[in-house]
């Protein structure tokens, strides 16, 4: 099921991309009821919608026909978020988000996987958390930039999914008495991933039950804008390799980055040998 809801997902941003003529920064879609192509319980639908109409990051939204698809298009603008998250020192990846219905087969696929909690490493407004909660597990959004968790409080009223304003590198994961986590790395590992990544890996080191149960999804990309790596796994294979962790599946779903690219951003997830 997680393979075809992304490869539809992909379709319908590919089809939706070719005929969009609007201006905004920022643009993505999610479908207004339960199809074919989305069999996702209308009530899950419905809070992924809340999620959108109450994030400040959109301005705009409107009803769209897309192959054939009701859906709504939410347009937004990121500029004041993004800056003020590149001007801490310790910053290791820039806020841009996935999509939310992105967000929603990731956490479908840790759910499906048998991952209990959901740690968001730079969580940007939280989304990956979000869908995580309503998909039923624990979740915890780690975000570094205080204007990012200010903006997810509010969307985590009534779905909390427990911001915390903290560098990853330095968060006491112990706390959270977490049983089979997968930590969520934002950030390409050619932009800050990488760092980021190694830093969280190097704080639950010494917790051998948490190391040895965690599971982990890197953001990777095909671009050619982006060094390769060369052990390839979308940028990911040679922290894969060197961490003894084995790649199990490969995910390639819509972001606000790769919206006018070709290829689609890879998401990789990985576990210990």
């Amino acid at each position: 099921m997680i393979k075809k809801l992304a490869e539809n997902l992909v379709h319908l941003k590919k089809e939706f991309a070719l005929n969009y003529d609007g201006t905004s920064q920022i643009q993505e879609i999610i479908p207004i009821s339960k199809s074919e192509s989305f069999p996702i319980d209308q009530d899950k639908l419905n809070l992924l919608h809340e999620f959108a109409t109450r994030n400040p990051i959109y301005y705009n939204s409107f009803k769209k026909i897309i192959d054939d698809l009701p859906c709504i298009v939410y347009e937004g603008d990121i500029n004041k978020y993004w800056l003020n998250s590149i001007q801490h020192n310790s910053s290791h990846a820039p806020f841009s988000p996935t999509w939310i219905m992105s967000g929603y087969i990731l956490s479908l696929f840790a759910k499906e996987n048998g991952y209990s909690e959901i740690i968001d490493i730079g969580s940007g407004d939280g989304r990956i958390a979000y869908c995580s909660k309503i998909l039923g597990m624990e979740s915890h959004s780690i975000e570094l930039d205080n204007m990012l968790v200010d903006l997810q409080k509010p969307l985590a009223a009534n779905v909390n999914f427990n911001p915390n304003c903290s560098d990853a590198v330095t968060f006491d994961y112990s706390s959270l008495n977490l049983r089979k986590p997968l930590f969520f790395i934002g950030g390409l590992a050619q932009m800050g991933g990488l760092e980021l990544a190694t830093g969280v890996l190097n704080k639950i080191k010494s917790d051998s039950n948490l190391r040895c149960n965690a599971g982990w999804s890197f953001a990777g990309t095909l671009s050619k804008k982006y060094p390769a790596d060369s052990k390839s796994k979308a940028g990911w294979g040679s922290f894969i390799e060197n961490n003894s962790l084995q790649s199990i599946q490969n995910i390639s779903l819509p972001t606000a980055w790769s919206f006018h690219e070709s290829d689609e951003t890879q998401y990789v997830f990985a576990k210990p040998l």
